[in-house]
C-alpha cells in the first residue's frame, strides 16, 4: 500500500472509530432517557422504495442494515482487492503474520463461544459473532495514543482486521442465508456475470457497475441470500489497474470511504447500539449469549492471536512486525476484540428474537469496551512518548 495512502487510510479509520464511539454512546444515552420511544419509532418507520410495481418495503433498521451496510461491504471489498494484489497481502513474507494471527483470532473466540451455549441449538448459531474485529474502533482507540505506537503496527492491525473482514462474508455467505429463491438467485448470477464481462472488456468508467451493482444487490435481497454480500461482488469486478486513465478501484475506494467512516459506520452503530441498561444485572451478564460473546471478544480473541502467532514465529512461519516488541503486539492483540460493527452486524443475522439482540448488544459492546480499555492501557504503558520511523524510544 503506498505510503500516502496508507496515512489517508488511517487518518480516516482513526477519525471514524472516534465518532462511531460517540455514535454508540448516543443511542445508549437515548435509549435510556424519555426520548427512547421516539428512537425506537423512528427505527421502525417503513419506508417504500417502489417502480412499476417491483420495489423494496423496509422498516428504516433494515434500510441500514441491508443498504447501507452494502455500500460498507462494498467498500470492504474494495479493501480486500487492492490488498491481495499490490498491499500487505500481496506476498507470503507481508501476509504470513496477519493471516496467522487472524485465524487465532477467529477460532479460538468461536470456541469459547460454542462452549459455553453448546446446550442451547438457537443460542449456539451466534458462534461468529466474537469471531469479528471493527476496525475503525480499533484504529480509533490507536489514534489516541499518536506517535506512541509503531506505524508497522497500526498496519498489522490493518491487514488482520480486513482479514477477519474477508472472513466474515464468508461466514456470512455459508452460515446466514435464508432459505433462498430460485429466481432472484438466477437473476443475482446474472448480473455476476455481467460485471464480469465488463471487466473483461476493459470497462473503465464506474457507472456500468454502480447500476449493475445496485440490480445485483435487489436480486440478492430478494433471493434471501444477505443483500450486503453484493456489494463485496461487485467491489472484485471493478478494476485495479487501467494504465494511464487512472484507477477505477482507488478512485472508488478513495471517494466512497469518508461516507462509510464519518456516514454509514456512526449511523449503523447509532441504530444498533441502543441498550435499556435499566434490565442489566450482574445475572444478565452471566447469561451464555451475553457471556459466551464477552468471553470470546476479551478472553478468546487475545488469547487466539498471542497463542497462534507465537506458534508461528517458534516454527519460522512469520516474525513480528519491525520495530514492535511483544508487550505492544499483545496490545494490538487486546484491540482485536473490539468487534462492534461486524458482530453486532452478525448477531442480527444470528438471531430473529428481541431478547437475544439486548443480549447480543450487551455482550458486544461489554467485551469491545473491556478489549479496548485494557488494549490502551497496555499500549500506554508498552510504548514511549514518540516514535520514529516505526521504532520506539522505550
Amino acid at each position: 500500500m503506498p505510503l500516502k495512502m496508507l496515512r489517508e487510510f488511517l487518518r480516516l479509520e482513526s477519525s471514524g472509530g472516534i465518532l462511531l464511539i460517540a455514535s454508540a454512546a448516543a443511542a445508549l444515552l437515548i435509549v435510556n432517557s424519555p426520548l427512547a420511544e421516539y428512537y425506537d419509532r423512528l427505527l421502525s418507520t417503513y419506508l417504500t422504495v417502489e417502480l412499476a410495481g417491483y420495489g423494496v418495503d423496509k422498516p428504516l433498521l433494515l434500510w441500514i442494515n441491508d443498504g447501507l451496510m452494502a455500500l460498507f461491504f462494498l467498500l470492504v471489498g474494495l479493501e480486500i482487492k487492492r490488498e491481495i494484489l499490490e498491499g500487505e497481502l500481496s506476498s507470503r513474507e507481508q501476509a504470513s503474520l496477519p493471516v496467522i494471527a487472524a485465524v487465532g483470532g477467529m477460532a479460538v473466540p468461536a470456541l469459547i463461544y460454542f462452549l459455553i451455549n453448546r446446550a442451547d441449538p438457537v443460542a449456539a448459531r451466534g458462534w461468529a459473532i466474537p469471531a469479528a474485529t471493527d476496525i475503525a474502533f480499533a484504529l480509533g482507540v490507536i489514534s489516541l495514543l499518536g506517535k506512541r505506537v509503531p506505524e508497522s503496527l497500526k498496519i498489522c492491525l490493518v491487514a488482520l482486521a480486513i482479514i477477519d473482514d474477508l472472513a466474515a462474508i464468508v461466514i456470512i455467505a455459508l452460515f446466514y442465508t435464508a432459505e433462498v429463491q430460485g429466481f432472484y438467485l438466477l437473476m443475482a448470477a446474472v448480473s455476476l456475470v455481467v460485471l464480469v464481462v465488463l471487466n473483461k472488456r476493459g470497462v473503465t468508467g464506474l457507472a456500468p457497475y454502480m447500476l449493475v451493482g445496485l440490480a445485483l444487490w435487489l436480486f440478492v435481497l430478494k433471493s434471501g441470500v444477505h443483500a450486503t454480500l453484493a456489494g463485496v461482488a461487485t467491489a472484485l469486478a471493478i478494476p485495479l489497474e487501467t494504465g494511464d486513465s487512472g484507477s477505477p478501484l482507488r478512485k472508488l475506494e478513495h471517494g466512497l470511504h469518508p461516507w462509510v467512516a464519518f456516514g454509514i459506520l456512526p449511523v449503523f452503530a447509532f441504530a444498533n447500539s441502543g441498550v435499556p441498561l435499566s434490565g442489566i444485572s450482574p445475572a444478565s451478564l452471566l447469561q451464555p449469549v451475553t457471556a459466551g460473546i464477552t468471553m470470546g471478544l476479551f478472553v478468546g480473541k487475545q488469547l487466539g492471536v498471542m497463542a497462534i502467532t507465537g506458534a508461528g514465529i517458534a516454527l519460522g512461519l512469520c516474525s513480528l512486525p519491525a520495530g514492535v516488541n511483544w508487550r505492544q503486539f499483545y496490545g494490538m492483540a487486546l484491540l482485536t476484540g473490539i468487534g462492534f460493527t461486524m458482530s453486532l452486524f452478525i448477531g442480527n443475522l444470528a438471531f430473529e428474537t428481541a431478547d437475544h439482540a439486548g443480549y447480543v448488544r450487551i455482550g458486544v459492546i461489554f467485551g469491545s469496551l473491556l478489549s479496548g480499555l485494557l488494549g490502551y492501557v497496555v499500549l500506554r504503558l508498552s510504548s514511549g512518548s514518540r516514535t520514529n520511523n516505526g521504532l520506539t524510544d522505550s
